[in-house]
């Protein structure tokens, strides 16, 4: 698996537990918001967003980074 697909999904991952965790802890103090299928719904929307996101700027990011280390 090449590197940057690796890391994208492993972001992807990143924002599919924090949306759950977010929902779980709301849920804590106050009236839940979603159901739990919802909940896993906007999660793995998310999830994926994040991960394609990552997929596509990280390269980006990483040429902005180096250049401005140059200059």
């Amino acid at each position: 698996m090449p590197p940057r697909l690796k890391s994208a999904l492993l972001w992807g991952a990143v924002g599919f537990m924090s949306f759950l965790v977010l929902v779980q802890g709301y849920a804590l103090l106050e009236e839940p918001l979603v159901s739990i299928t919802q909940g896993f719904v906007v999660a793995l929307t998310v999830g994926v967003g994040t991960a394609g996101a990552a997929y596509v700027l990280e390269y980006r990011i990483a040429a902005w980074a180096a250049r401005r280390r140059r200059s």
